[in-house]
């Protein structure tokens, strides 16, 4: 029995060992196969990223190109405003001309304004006549080369001014023509006006009230300038009067030289 059994026993080990190396064939047949799909499977991967990393650079590019060609449609503001010159020369022009015509009728007048502001430009020379300025007598006299009596002062010393004796309320008319250039108060004067007559010459009117005129007006000779108001503390004593100084070049100087005799 144990002859027979042997053969048997052989056999069913060579039946083992060939479905065992068929099973290892298919295993590496598998294994082949599944490493084959892989190879194919990463190598596909592979070329899709490798197209679509060529679809970016390409896209990249095209975009480049568009943007470089809107660059160079890019109008600079220096560009435009020499174009704009060039292109609308005639219109500018044109314009400059309507301007100018808008403008002519204006002209005239800005120079009748010239010519008036010219022809009363005051221009006060040494041979020039003042005119009496208040009804009235001179009551203290000019006097810079020795001093003369103050009565409200009671003392001796000079006078840069002629004083007019008048009454409160009488007009005080401009000697000469000239601008306004201040009117203002003091305690020795009052309300006093100052008029540039040109030249280095001015006029100074004082003890005065209900002054008419202010700073930068023109007024013309023997033109009212105010009126004779009553006389400060300083000529109380003197009674009411007009303080009249003459100026050349900001020094005193005897107006009764300048002024007209009938």
């Amino acid at each position: 029995m144990k002859k027979n059994e042997e053969p048997f026993q052989m056999k069913g080990k060579g039946m083992a060992a060939a479905i065992a190396i068929c099973f290892i064939a298919v295993v590496a047949l598998v294994g082949a196969y599944t490493f084959s799909s892989y190879k194919r499977e990463m190598k596909e991967q592979l070329a899709k990223a490798e197209e679509e990393q060529k679809e970016k650079e390409r896209e990249a590019e095209e975009k480049e190109q568009s943007e470089a060609a809107n660059t160079d449609r890019i109008v600079l503001p220096e560009q435009e405003e020499a174009a704009q010159n060039s292109d609308g020369e005639e219109q500018q022009e044109e314009g400059e001309a309507t301007e100018h015509a808008k403008e002519t009728p204006a002209q005239p007048d800005a120079g009748a304004e010239q010519t008036a502001a010219a022809g009363t430009a005051a221009y006060f020379s040494e041979e020039d006549t003042l005119l009496w300025p208040v009804d009235g007598n001179v009551i203290m006299n000019y006097s810079m080369d020795q001093s003369i009596y103050f009565a409200t002062l009671d003392q001796y010393k000079y006078n840069p001014a002629v004083v007019i004796s008048g009454q409160v309320g009488a007009e005080v008319k401009a000697a000469a023509a000239g601008t306004v250039s201040a009117v203002d108060t003091n305690a020795q004067t009052g309300t006093t006006v100052s008029i540039d007559m040109g030249n280095g010459y001015a006029a100074i009117y004082g003890q005065l009230k209900e002054v008419p005129v202010q700073p930068g007006e023109y007024v013309t000779e023997n033109s009212v300038i105010g009126y004779v108001s009553e006389p400060t503390k300083y000529y109380s004593v003197e009674g009411p009067n007009l303080y009249f100084q003459l100026l050349k070049d900001g020094q005193p100087v005897n107006p009764m030289d300048h002024i007209a005799y009938e």
